[in-house]
Formats: C-alpha cells, sequence, structure tokens
C-alpha cells in the first residue's frame, strides 16, 4: 500500500469519526448540529472521496444507535448534500463561496424533513396526506435546523481552506 492510500483512510476514517462525535457532543440540542456543514467540507475539499468519510459516518451512526428504521434515511439523506455541494464549481470564488455554501447548508436543513419523509411514509405506510401532516408537523424543527446550518455554513470556507493546507502538507 502507497503511503498516500495509508493517509487516506487515517484522514477519512477520523474526518468519519470526527463527524460522529460531534454529532453526539451536539445531541442535547435538539436539529443543531454541524453534520451538514462537515459533509460540504468533505465534499468541497475530498469531492468524490467524500463519500468514504460520510459513509463511514452513517456506519458508525447504525452501530451506536442501532440499524434502525430512522437509520434507513441516512443511507441517502446526507448524499444529496453532497451531490448538491458537488455541483458547485470547485474554482468558484471565495467571496461567492462565503454565502453559497451557507445558504446551501440552510436549505439543506429547511428540506431535512422533506428529504426524510419517502422513507417514513414507506416504513409506516402514510398516505399522500398523512406525509404531508407528517411535514408540516416537523416544519418547526427544520427552521431551527435551517438556522443552526446556516450558521455552521461559515466555517465550510475557512475549514476547507485549512484541510487543504495541512492535507498537501502531508503530500511527500
Amino acid at each position: 500500500m502507497r503511503k498516500s492510500q495509508i493517509r487516506d483512510i487515517t484522514v477519512f476514517s477520523m474526518l468519519g469519526a470526527l463527524i460522529f462525535s460531534s454529532k453526539i457532543i451536539m445531541e442535547l440540542l435538539p436539529n443543531i448540529h454541524l453534520i451538514g456543514m462537515f459533509v460540504m467540507l468533505c465534499t468541497v475539499v475530498f469531492r468524490l472521496k467524500a463519500l468514504i468519510p460520510i459513509y463511514i459516518f452513517v456506519f458508525i451512526t447504525g452501530l451506536y444507535f442501532g440499524f434502525a428504521s430512522w437509520w434507513i434515511a441516512y443511507l441517502y439523506i446526507w448524499t444529496v448534500l453532497w451531490g448538491i455541494t458537488m455541483l458547485i464549481p470547485k474554482n468558484i470564488p471565495r467571496r461567492l463561496a462565503a454565502i453559497v455554501y451557507p445558504i446551501v447548508c440552510a436549505l439543506h436543513g429547511i428540506f431535512y424533513g422533506v428529504l426524510y419523509a419517502p422513507t417514513q411514509s414507506l416504513i409506516y405506510g402514510l398516505n399522500f396526506e398523512e406525509t404531508l401532516a407528517w411535514i408540516v408537523a416537523g416544519i418547526p424543527f427544520d427552521l431551527v435546523h435551517a438556522a443552526s446550518n446556516f450558521a455552521a455554513g461559515f466555517l465550510v470556507l475557512p475549514l476547507s481552506t485549512l484541510v487543504r493546507r495541512l492535507y498537501k502538507r502531508g503530500v511527500h
């Protein structure tokens, strides 16, 4: 195995564990967490390879909390944010990135309930009206989620600059 492969395995494992640890630390505050920010950060820096730490996080979360019905949405919900972030040009101007990253992060938070709804509908056999009622009931939580994601989104640009610099420094 090459040095760069060992480094990637180590860095991605640590990032997956960091995302999970941040979730545990923030559990006391409902719908306030750094997961969206970390997903965007990993995607901005590592692009396609960001799926590795994202799914390490998803797997660790399932191991810790149990692979219950709520976990099924985790298999795709963070990938949606990854995919949207992948659509942002790699060479986006810094001034624009400073605005776009928090907005994208906030949008994922506001639509979290909508993204989660298909799984809930299938598992619990909800019809369309019941699914809409479930989404509407979650709007206050999604608003908190969006506001916290918006604030956390401001960390993506400075942290991605730092992580890129540190990652390049590790290349020999």
